[in-house]
């Protein structure tokens, strides 16, 4: 009986320790940093500008996000919501607003939702969709986050029931950043509360001329970045119920790029070669760095082509071959970009990059980002 007792002990002391040394380890390896953005656009009639604006400028931002680094120096995940407001096309019982897509890291489906989106005469409530966008979000509790909105639109801001005033209050409780973006004369939106908005919310205030057209800037770079891409886009080996479709539509988002200018599609390429642009729920590869068993438990049924019929060791050595060809793809384009980036820099005034809706929103992004130990490469 002794013994037993003795036994019992033992494996309950084994027990506890255990527990406390995974809660030390638990401690001592906390969650990654996160980024979290919501693109709050107008859309009614007047707002094709800024729409146009948006679309040409999407990874021209990220590239900019993807530079971000932590105290530790590694790279924080990048999520992004979409709405939309202002729209007639929308109920009105829900105060013209739409959630286009909830926060994520599905680069692609962004691309998708914002090139689809179609604007529409409406009302705009800013005070209402911020405060809907706060409560439909799922934002993260952690102190160490950045959270921001970034609420863009051409009327007064102190439309609709929901006054703007509460609107921020709740987004202070939440911890969320609160910038706006007035599409006209900057004493306009002053007049109009939107500055005063962004101040209540902790935010900046800005100011951009809507329809003013992205300015492209070709390069002699250009044409080997483009090139690198389709070749990048081979080393994606999708799996899943979607995968092919995902794949697919990874194709038509670099079609959507091109279809604004040759160069956007180029600034996507960019943006492909970094870690912030991530396919893990469809591309084997990128599931593969979280769990490596995906490889050997994804259908057959469900894989492309070229893996029909292998085993798990042909599975695994022909993603860790697609693998290393990606790294290497993305490397070269990394190289190609920096000095792509160099020649674009020199044909560029700063008043042409200030006046666009990327430079407004990288500015506040990257002071408020100060208060959350996060830097940016130079």
């Amino acid at each position: 009986m002794k013994t037993i007792k003795t036994l019992v002990i033992a494996a309950m002391i084994a027990i506890t320790s255990t527990s406390f040394a995974a809660a030390v380890r638990n401690e001592e390896a906390p969650a990654k940093q996160s980024i979290m953005i919501a693109l709050l656009l107008d859309t009614s009639n007047s707002m094709d500008g800024l729409i146009d604006q948006a679309k040409s400028q999407l990874w021209k931002i990220v590239n900019e996000l993807a530079n971000a680094k932590c105290d530790d120096s590694s790279r924080p995940n990048i999520k992004i919501a979409l709405y939309e407001y202002g729209n007639s096309g929308l109920p009105s019982t829900l105060g013209y607003i739409r959630q286009v897509n909830a926060l994520t890291n599905d680069l692609d489906l962004i691309s998708e939702k914002l090139f689809a989106l179609r604007t529409n005469g409406g009302d705009e409530y800013c005070g209402q969709v911020i405060k809907t966008s706060l409560n439909e979000l799922e934002w993260s509790a952690s102190g160490a986050d950045l959270k921001m909105i970034f609420i863009a639109g051409n009327e007064p801001f102190t439309q609709g029931e929901v006054p703007y005033r509460v609107a921020c209050a709740l987004a202070k409780e939440k911890d969320v950043v609160i910038n706006t973006i007035f599409c006209g004369p900057y004493s306009e939106g002053v007049a109009t509360d939107w500055k005063n908005g962004a101040i209540i919310g902790g935010g900046s205030y800005m100011s951009i001329e809507q329809d003013r057209k992205t300015v492209y800037i070709p390069t002699p770079y250009d044409g080997k970045i483009d090139a690198l891409n389709n070749k990048l886009n081979d080393t994606y080996v999708y799996y899943g119920s979607s995968g092919a479709s995902k794949k697919a539509n990874q194709a038509a988002q670099d079609s959507n790029a091109a279809g604004l200018a040759s160069e956007n599609k180029v600034e996507r390429a960019v943006a492909k070669s970094k870690s912030v642009y991530t396919n893990s729920t469809w591309d084997l590869i990128d599931a593969s760095k979280n769990d490596a068993k995906v490889i050997e438990e994804a259908k057959e049924s469900e894989l492309p082509k070229e893996m029909k019929g292998m085993n798990v060791q042909q599975r695994k050595d022909y993603v860790a071959a697609k693998s290393k060809e990606r790294a290497t793809i993305q490397k070269e384009i990394q190289e190609l970009s920096v000095q792509r980036q160099g020649y674009i820099d020199a044909h560029t005034t700063k008043a042409e990059k200030d006046a666009m809706l990327d430079a407004a929103m990288m500015r506040s992004i990257k002071q408020t980002a100060k208060t959350k130990s996060l830097s940016w490469e130079k």
